[in-house]
């Protein structure tokens, strides 16, 4: 493998979202407070879901996988930003910049899979309400998530595995994080077959999985018209709007920045900062103040502990006045 003169490069410069000192610190702070939320929210609702039996079904099953993914995304890439803004030191080591590409890539792919698969939950709870139990077991929703992992790990590791990256074009990456779309334009040599394959893998992840969300909803709203029932129609279309929100802002970007790649590049950390901090803080708001399920079982979840800490206190006063006494 001849580079020429060129020197191979060990660290690499992240530049960020802008140079001026005190907006650095501005955003250091909102990103530590957005951080703060995403991790805040997303285990909430996993371990309200965790603690709370009505809430074992494949529905709030895949929800937590979700919250779980946004909780690895954001820990993939923020933890790192925040150091270099409070730091000032922009450095990535390569192997730690490539570790975090492909993580990135393997966690985004998981998330688009998932947002599908959670279509199919609801369009069988609501077109085969009489199947779902039979068809969505638990064992088959772990095999699901096995499968959703496996997949999203070869889509992280294929790209690099076609052509091994190795960095001799310059050091800058204009960026937040390590994302393979400007981490490519830094690699030595030709990578056209790596940046098509790049292209068609991008389509395919993004587009089939949207397609089929779309397909899946027409389907959804076509028996929703057959229910009569104005209750049924609401309590139906509640556990489908928070869904297709979260599809609605992730895609948005997503196929913004990979299928628009060669027009998109400049601006592309602006459009990550959109499915990379904005969605996964927004995904458990939407999910627990749309969700009255989540609400009563978090409810459920309050009294419960707090008449067990009350009766514990009262206990522990008891013993400790015959202690006193003896």
């Amino acid at each position: 493998m001849d580079y020429g003169n060129q020197t191979l490069l060990k660290e690499l410069i992240l530049i960020g979202l802008t140079q001026n000192p005190k907006t650095r610190i501005f955003l250091s702070v909102l990103f530590l407070f957005l951080y703060m939320v995403i991790v805040l929210g997303n285990s909430f609702l996993i371990f309200t879901v965790i603690l709370s039996p009505q809430l074992h079904t494949p529905m709030y099953y895949f929800l937590c996988n979700l919250s779980f993914i946004d909780l690895c995304l954001t820990s993939c890439t923020i933890p790192k930003q925040l150091f270099n803004m409070f730091s000032n030191t922009r450095t990535i080591s390569v192997t730690g910049c490539l570790a975090q590409m492909s993580l990135g890539i393997s966690i985004v792919v998981a998330e688009v899979i998932l947002l599908a698969v959670m279509a199919y939950d609801r369009y069988i709870a609501i077109c085969f309400p009489l199947y779902y139990t039979t068809i969505m077991r638990l064992r088959v929703c772990g095999y699901i998530t096995v499968i959703i992992w496996l997949g999203s790990l070869y889509f992280s590791l294929s790209p690099t595995l076609i052509k091994p990256l190795v960095f001799c074009k310059g050091n800058t990456l204009d960026h937040l994080a390590c994302e393979i779309l400007v981490v490519i334009e830094l690699a030595c040599g030709d990578l056209s077959a790596t940046k098509l394959i790049l292209f068609i893998q991008s389509v395919f992840i993004l587009a089939s999985p949207l397609v089929f969300i779309v397909v899946t909803y027409i389907c959804i709203i076509a028996s929703l018209l057959k229910i009569h029932s104005a209750q049924g129609k609401s309590k139906a279309f509640s556990t489908c709007a928070s869904h297709l929100t979260v599809v609605v802002i992730f895609y948005g970007t997503t196929l913004t920045a990979y299928i628009g790649q060669a027009k998109f590049t400049s601006s592309l950390k602006y459009i990550a900062l959109n499915y990379g901090i904005v969605t996964p803080v927004l995904n458990p708001l939407i999910y627990s103040l749309r969700n009255n399920d989540v609400k009563e079982a978090f409810k459920k979840i309050l009294i419960k502990y707090s008449d067990h800490f009350r009766k514990t206190n009262i206990g522990l006063r008891n013993k400790n006045f015959k202690n006193v006494h003896m």
